[in-house]
C-alpha cells in the first residue's frame, strides 16, 4: 500500500513544508536500513541519547526526499525539492500513522503480550494459520514504541489475519500500543520478572499488560495462573474469555493429560466441553508447551479443525529468535536464518547482512528457498523479491525451489545467479562446491531442509562453542545506559578479545548501537578490529613503546600514563609528521598501578604538554579501586577528590574539552553523581553485576555434548592419578572440553558441575587437556546430548565462586580453539 504524502501528512496533523509529488510506501526510522529512498518516508526521531534530525543530509544525499521532522534544516535551501512534514512529536506522528494505517482493515488482528514466549506464540500462530489465509505478523521481535507502529505498516491488501506483539517496559506505555494494534483477540502468555523494577507489583505490571486487550472481542489466557486470571476478573472486559487449564474442566480449553515421550508430547484436550481431541508436539519443554496450547485455542476459534489442528502442531518447527553468524568453509561467513522464509522477514534478514562492517569487501550471496503463502501471484512475488535483493547488494542468487526455478527470469539484473530444484540438487552442483570468500545469507523455510546446508557450510572444528548472544550485549548495555545522563559518553571496554566472547563482534554490534569509545588492551588488539571494518574511536590502554607508527596508521588512540611514555610517543610523532593526535590521560588517584600523580606531576604534565604539538589530550580518567563495595565508598571519595582536583587543573590549561571519567560498571549505578563526561563499561557489558555479583542479561554460554558414556561399578576409579574414586554403579560421562578449552581444573573432582538437560553433572576425577568425565547416573540423557558449562541456566558466577576468582578469569581463559558462535533476536 501507499500514500501519497498529501494524505499522510494529513493523517499525522502535519505542516506540509514542499510541494513535491510523492507516494509514499515504505517507512523509515533507522538510517542504515534504507532500501527504496524514493518511496521512503523518514521519522526523524529524537531520543535521550540521539536524534534522528542530524542523519537528514545524510539521506538526502542517498535520494530521501520527505521528511517527518519535529525542527527544520538551518538552511532549507540545501534541500530542494524536499517534502518536510512538521510536528510536535516524530515518534508520536509515527504510532498515529499506524493507528490511522490499521484502520484501514477490517480483519481479525491478534495482540500478544506477556513477559514470555511472545514471538515463539506469534511464530507458531503463523505456522499453524498461513495455509489458510494470509497472515502478516510482526518480524521478529518489533514489540516496542517503535517497532509495534512499523510492524503494523506491514499490513497491506492482501493480508487476512494480524498477529503483533506488544511489549512494554514501564506504565503508562501499553495504551498506546492498544490504539495502534486494536487487536480484536488478545493472547496473554506467561507473566515473569522481565522489568519487573519499573512496576510495583507482579499484579500492577499484569493490569498494565492487560490493556491491550480492552476492547478485543475474545482474550486467551491460563487459568492456572492466578495473577493473570485474577487480573482479568477484574478489568471488566466485555471480551470473550477464553481460558485454558490443566485443573478446571469448565474452561474453554481443559487439558485432560500430558503424555511426555523423548523427543515429542501429547496433548489431550477438551475443546468447549464438546470435542475432545488431543495433537502431538515436537516439544517436551513446559514452554513449548504453554505456548503451544495458547495457540491451539486461537486456531480452534478461528475455525481450524481438530483434525487440521493435529496435522499442523506435529508439524510445527523450532522458533528462530535469532540470526546466527556462524565461521563457514573456505573463507565464508555464515548468516544462518533457515527458519522461515517470507518477503518481510527476508529485507530485515538482508538488512542485517548489510550492517555488518566487512573489511575484506567480500561478495554477498543469498541463498533463498521459495516463499509460501504470501498471498502474491508468484510473478509478482518474485519480481519484489528480486527488486528487493538487487537494492540490497546482494551480488550472487541461488535459489531453491521450483517456484523460484520457473520464475528465474525476474532475477535478470542479479549478474550471479543459479536455480536448483531442491537443496540436494545444489549441494551436488559445482556452485555448492565453488563457494569461497563469500558472505552467506541463508534464508529459507526447514522444509525445504536448509538446515543441512547449514551442516554443510560451517567450518567444524570442535565439538565445543561459545554461543554468544549479541542482543543480550545489547540490553546490558542499555541497562546502564538508563542509569546515565543523556549527555554522557560511553566507552565500551573489549580487551582479551571482548571478555572471550570475540572483539570483533562485539565491537560490530555496539558500532552499531553508536558507543562513543571501544577500548583494547594492546595495539593487535586495535590493528584487529580496523582491519574488519571497525571505524569507531578506538583507545589503546597499555600502548607499547614499539607501536607508535601502528598507532597513526590505524588511528588507535593511546593511554599516557607516565613521562617516558608521553615524551616517546611525541618523540615518534614528530618523526612521523603527526600533529594533534589525540591521547588519554592516566591518572593514579590510589590503584598505584599505572598513572600520573595528581599531586606532583600535573604542573610538569601541562608543561611538555603545551611544548609540543604532536599529540593532544583528548580525555583524562583514572580507576576506582573498589566501587563495587560499600566498604570502599570513603576511599573513593578520596580518590574521587584526588581526580576531581588534578583533571580540572589539566582542563584549565587547555581551550579544547577535554573529558573527564572514572566512573566503571559498578560507578555508573553506585556513584551517579561522578559521571562526568565520560563512563567505562566493561564486565557490566558482558551481563555480570560486579557489585551483587548476579547475572544481568546473559552474554555468552559455553556448550558441549556427551562423546561416550560408560558404566563403571563400584570401587573403580576413573581419569589421571586415579582421582575419582566411584563409590557407587555409575554412568559416566566423557565430554570433549578440558583445560585446554578453558575449563579449569579446579573444577574437578566433584568440586563442580555442569548441567545435562537441565539437570546437574558433577565433574569427576581430575580435568584432563581436552577431555573432562561427568557423573550422569541419574540423568535421562544419550551420547550426543548437549551439555552446558555455563551459561543461561548456569551462570558463571557459580564456576568462579568455586574457584575463588572472579567472572573475568573464566570467561577470559576459554581458549581460541573454541568456536564463537553469534546470534541476534
Amino acid at each position: 500500500m501507499n500514500y501519497s504524502v498529501e494524505k499522510l501528512s494529513s493523517l499525522i496533523d502535519a505542516k506540509l513544508i514542499g510541494n513535491n509529488k510523492a507516494n509514499i510506501s515504505f517507512v523509515l526510522t533507522d538510517s542504515r536500513s534504507l532500501c527504496f529512498p524514493e518511496e521512503t518516508v523518514f521519522f526523524a526521531l529524537k531520543s535521550e541519547r540521539n536524534d534522528g534530525h542530524h542523519f537528514i543530509p545524510e539521506l538526502y544525499r542517498r535520494g530521501v526526499r520527505n521528511f517527518v521532522v519535529q525542527e527544520l534544516p538551518d538552511k532549507l535551501s540545501e534541500f530542494p525539492q524536499t517534502n518536510f512534514l512538521m510536528v510536535a512529536d516524530s515518534l508520536t506522528a509515527l504510532q498515529q500513522l499506524a493507528e490511522c494505517h490499521r484502520k484501514e482493515f477490517h480483519i481479525p488482528v491478534i495482540g500478544i503480550t506477556g513477559s514470555n514466549g511472545k514471538t515463539m506464540v506469534k511464530e507458531w500462530l503463523y505456522q499453524l494459520l498461513s495455509q489458510n489465509m494470509n497472515v502478516t505478523r510482526s518480524p521478529r521481535s518489533y514489540n516496542s514504541q517503535i517497532g509495534v507502529p512499523l510492524s503494523l505498516w506491514l499490513l497491506n491488501e492482501q493480508s487476512q489475519l494480524g498477529v503483533f506483539e506488544a511489549g512494554i517496559s514501564k506504565p503508562k506505555e501499553m495504551i498506546r500500543l492498544q490504539r495502534i494494534i486494536q487487536p480484536t483477540i488478545g493472547v496473554m502468555t506467561s507473566l515473569g520478572s522481565a522489568h519487573q523494577e519499573n512496576f510495583g507489583s507482579l499484579e500492577e505490571k499484569c493490569k498494565e499488560k492487560l490493556l491491550l486487550f480492552k476492547n478485543a472481542e475474545a482474550i486467551v489466557y491460563s487459568m492456572d495462573d492466578e495473577i493473570v486470571s485474577k487480573c482479568v476478573c477484574t478489568s471488566d472486559y466485555p471480551a470473550l474469555k477464553l481460558t485454558w487449564s490443566m485443573k478446571d474442566d469448565t474452561v474453554a480449553f481443559y487439558v485432560r493429560a500430558i503424555e511426555k515421550q523423548n523427543i515429542n508430547t501429547t496433548i489431550a484436550y477438551t475443546w468447549k466441553n464438546k470435542v475432545n481431541g488431543k495433537f502431538t508436539l515436537p516439544f517436551i519443554d513446559e514452554a513449548s508447551l504453554k505456548n503451544a496450547i495458547s495457540c491451539a485455542v486461537v486456531a480452534l476459534y478461528l475455525g481450524l479443525t481438530p483434525k487440521e489442528l493435529a496435522l499442523r502442531m506435529e508439524r510445527l518447527e523450532p522458533v528462530a529468535m535469532r540470526l546466527e553468524v556462524k565461521e563457514g568453509q573456505h573463507g565464508c561467513t555464515l548468516i544462518n536464518d533457515s527458519y522461515n522464509s517470507d518477503i518481510n522477514s527476508l529485507d530485515i534478514a538482508l538488512d542485517f547482512m548489510n550492517r555488518r562492517p566487512d573489511h575484506k569487501g567480500r561478495k554477498r550471496t543469498l541463498i533463498l528457498s521459495d516463499i509460501l503463502q504470501s498471498g502474491k501471484t508468484e510473478s509478482r512475488l518474485y519480481e519484489e523479491v528480486a527488486e528487493l535483493i538487487e537494492k540490497r547488494g546482494v551480488r550472487k542468487f541461488i535459489g531453491i525451489g521450483t517456484s523460484l526455478t520457473h520464475e528465474c527470469d525476474a532475477f535478470k539484473n542479479i549478474s550471479e545467479k543459479f536455480f536448483f530444484p531442491t537443496v540436494a540438487d545444489f549441494v551436488h552442483s559445482e556452485v555448492f562446491r565453488g563457494l569461497s570468500n563469500e558472505v552467506i545469507l541463508l534464508k529459507g523455510a526447514r522444509s525445504f531442509g536448509f538446515d543441512r546446508l547449514t551442516e554443510l557450510l560451517v567450518n567444524k572444528v570442535h565439538e565445543t562453542v561459545l554461543e554468544v548472544n549479541l542482543k543480550a550485549v545489547v540490553a546490558n548495555l542499555n541497562h546502564y545506559r538508563s542509569f546515565m545522563k543523556p549527555e554522557t559518553k560511553l566507552v565500551c571496554m573489549i580487551k582479551a578479545d571482548g571478555y572471550g566472547a570475540g572483539a570483533v563482534e562485539i565491537a560490530k554490534t555496539l558500532q552499531e548501537h553508536r558507543v562513543d569509545y571501544l577500548a583494547v588492551a594492546v595495539v593487535d588488539e586495535g590493528v584487529a578490529l580496523r582491519k574488519n571494518g571497525i571505524t569507531s574511536s578506538i583507545m589503546i590502554m597499555n600502548p607499547e613503546m614499539s607501536s607508535f607508527k601502528t598507532l597513526f596508521d590505524y588511528e588507535l588512540e593511546p593511554e599516557i600514563y607516565s613521562f617516558r611514555l608521553l615524551d616517546a610517543l611525541v618523540k615518534a610523532a614528530q618523526k612521523e609528521g603527526v600533529t594533534g593526535f589525540p591521547v588519554h590521560i592516566k591518572l593514579d588517584t590510589g590503584m598505584h598501578r599505572l598513572g600520573f600523580n595528581p599531586h606532583t606531576d600535573i604542573n610538569e604534565l601541562i608543561t611538555r604538554l603545551k611544548q609540543q604539538s604532536s599529540v593532544i589530550p583528548r580525555s583524562v580518567f583514572s580507576h576506582f579501586v573498589g566501587s563495587d563495595s560499600n566498604d570502599f565508598d570513603r576511599f573513593s571519595a578520596h580518590q574521587f577528590e584526588l581526580f576531581d582536583k588534578g583533571s580540572k587543573q589539566l582542563q584549565a590549561a587547555f581551550e579544547h574539552k577535554i573529558l573527564r571519567h572514572i566512573d566503571n560498571s559498578a560507578g555508573i549505578e553506585h556513584f551517579p553523581e561522578r559521571q562526568l563526561d565520560m563512563c567505562r563499561l566493561g564486565l557490566g557489558l558482558y551481563g555480570i553485576n560486579s557489585r551483587n555479583n548476579e547475572i544481568l542479561n546473559n552474554v555468552s554460554t559455553l556448550k558441549t555434548t556427551i562423546l561416550q558414556m560408560r558404566n563403571v561399578p563400584k570401587g573403580d576409579t576413573v581419569g589421571y592419578s586415579r582421582k575419582g574414586i566411584i563409590v557407587r554403579d555409575s554412568v559416566i560421562a566423557a565430554i570433549p572440553i578440558g583445560y585446554a578449552d578453558g575449563l579449569n581444573r579446579r573444577l574437578g573432582n566433584r568440586n563442580c558441575y555442569c548441567l545435562v538437560n537441565g539437570k546437574k553433572a558433577p565433574y569427576v576425577g581430575n580435568i584432563c587437556m581436552d577431555v573432562a568425565l561427568i557423573d550422569v547416573t541419574d540423568i535421562d540423557c544419550k551420547e550426543g546430548d548437549s551439555v552446558e558449562i555455563f551459561g543461561d541456566h548456569l551462570p558463571v558466577t557459580v564456576l568462579s565462586d568455586v574457584m575463588e576468582t572472579i567472572p573475568y578469569e573464566v570467561l577470559t581463559n576459554v581458549s581460541n580453539r573454541v568456536k564463537r558462535v553469534y546470534y541476534q533476536d
